[in-house]
């Protein structure tokens, strides 16, 4: 046999023996000659599994939490219909507790002491909302800030929500609850015959009503609101937690950003008409009219001192604001009606229930509405009034401790967040102050799944401040916080004078339905008459 002395390989050669084999490549070869797209899809599945059950283990740590995660999805399926006993069960479970959906770390801060660290750790968290609230609310709105800027218009704000603020937007409240329980026993005794029907759907259009006009007086028509009111519901379903990240046509978030476009529109609008009435003078009937004067009196101010006029510190507002387009200021009101509509439909459904239940605390509520008004229960709201009914007010602060309509709020973390000595929440994850368990603290609220207004008055419900997470707190609370209490105050005890109202009980009655905030399961189906 001849020699092949090139490098060529031998098994090019054609004069070498053609019964030579290749070598066995061992077991990636098999492995990689075996591989066809099913088992390549299979392999690569099965270690998706694997990293997302270690990463949802790592992340987990020391805290309470399912052992393993459903692959991918999580609890999904309890996540789109939430039932309160199985968030009452996770608060139970331990101060600090988890779970995990989709893509999303979800850390729940239960007690009292983990809920406000939450809410006083700015450096660590920011409030978090569902990927598509960005695209309802607009990117550019002053609530995604962060930090030094949302501190800073934040205060430019502050002024709307003063005591004389709040005094100018009474008439208005008013006027919206006058036609509105005329609408109740119209509803009642003329299109149902008496017969009991669910009013919580009312109550969401009123409360939308008494928001618009609060917000933006009569620059806005019946007919506006009404259509507000009657979309607002998609918008409230559009942001619920669990819910396509991205806009397809016919779906819910779909429906909301519809929704969403139409009232930063009515809104914009009613900026324009404010804007043109403040400049020729007109009083201040509304937010957005307190607003622009502002921005009025502040570029007059600026305007004298670039022309170097001498000018009277008492001409100095408050706070100098810039001039926001009527796009932005649209922006900022709808962040009011954000806050306001589904809390607030809460608190008046349970408010009205509550008071149907128990004959004994509307009748105080009633006495005591009437004394303040001599007598005359057709006096008009002002503050003085609301100032000097200690009973009402307990009444409505018990009922916002009762059913708080907040449960918990979301929170995100800006960077790895240690809320303890032993656990720290990983950066991106969702960390969620609850609310509930505050509230229903039984050291702190004796018997708290009891209603009592008393516990406001001579008991130490006012003393647990700590405990009032009702309207949050740290940097983030509540705005609107006074003007919410007060508006129910007048609500409820405008009610008790003008109407009667009965609550069919049923099995659901005090059964909670989760649906951005808390309501009976049942919707409070309610019979309301005149009273003479």
């Amino acid at each position: 046999m001849a020699i092949n002395g090139s490098f060529t390989s031998p098994v090019a050669d054609a004069n070498y023996p053609g019964d030579f084999q290749a070598a066995d490549g061992g077991f990636l070869t098999q492995l990689y000659n075996g591989l066809n797209g099913y088992s390549l899809a299979i392999t690569i599945f099965l270690v998706l599994i694997a990293y997302d059950q270690f990463k949802y283990v790592w992340n987990k740590g020391s805290i309470v939490g399912p052992a393993w995660k459903m692959p991918f999805m999580g609890p999904f399926l309890s996540s789109v219909n939430p039932k309160m006993d199985e968030y009452k069960a996770k608060w139970a479970s331990g101060d600090l507790s988890c779970v995990s959906v989709f893509h999303k770390f979800v850390i729940i801060a239960s007690s009292r002491d983990m809920a406000r660290k939450v809410f006083n750790s700015p450096a660590f968290v920011r409030p978090c909302v569902v990927d598509v609230a960005y695209k309802l609310l607009r990117p550019a709105n002053w609530v995604f800030l962060d930090g030094r800027a949302h501190v800073d218009y934040r205060k430019g704000l502050n002024g709307l929500f003063t005591r004389q603020a709040l005094e100018t937007y009474l008439p208005g409240q008013e006027e919206v609850y006058e036609k509105y329980f005329a609408t109740f026993v119209d509803i009642s005794q003329n299109q149902n015959g008496g017969r009991p029907i669910p009013y919580m759907p009312i109550f969401r259009e009123l409360m939308c009503a008494v928001s618009c006009r609060t917000f933006v007086g009569h620059y806005m028509s019946d007919a506006a609101i009404k259509k507000i009111a009657d979309d607002y519901y998609k918008i409230t379903a559009a942001l619920e937690l669990v819910n396509f990240p991205i806009i397809i046509p016919f779906t819910r978030t779909w429906y909301g950003k519809k929704a969403a476009d139409m009232v930063l529109n009515e809104f914009s609008i009613c900026a324009a008409k404010s804007k043109a009435r403040m400049a020729a003078g007109g009083d201040t009937t509304c937010i957005m009219d307190c607003w622009i004067k502002s921005m009025l009196d502040s570029e007059k101010y600026r305007q004298k001192v670039a022309k170097e006029v001498a000018v009277d510190d008492t001409e100095k507002p408050i706070m100098l604001l810039r001039t926001f387009s009527d796009f932005e200021i649209a922006m900022t009101v709808f962040t009011f009606l954000f806050a306001s509509q589904d809390a607030t439909s809460s608190a008046s459904t349970w408010l009205f229930q509550l008071m149907a239940d128990r004959p004994e605390i509307l009748d105080r509520v009633r006495e005591e509405n009437l004394a303040v008004r001599n007598g005359d229960k057709y006096q008009k709201f002002s503050m003085d009034l609301l100032e000097n009914m200690p009973y009402t007010r307990a009444v409505v602060k018990e009922t916002l401790r009762y059913r708080p309509p907040v449960i918990m709020v979301p929170y995100v973390a800006k960077k790895d967040f240690p809320v303890t000595d032993t656990y720290t929440a990983p950066k991106g994850s969702m960390v969620v102050p609850s609310v509930w368990p505050a509230c229903h603290d039984p050291e702190v609220y004796p018997q708290p799944d009891d209603f009592d207004p008393e516990r406001w008055i001579s008991g130490d419900a006012e003393k647990a401040v700590k405990n009032w997470l009702v309207f949050g707190t740290g940097p983030h609370y509540c705005l609107g916080q006074t003007y919410a209490q007060l508006n129910l105050m007048a609500m409820i005890g405008k009610a008790s004078m003008h109407l009667d109202w009965k609550h069919h009980v049923t099995p659901l009655s005090e059964d909670i339905k989760v649906f951005a905030t808390i309501f009976p399961m049942d919707d409070c189906p309610l019979v309301f008459s005149k009273r003479e």
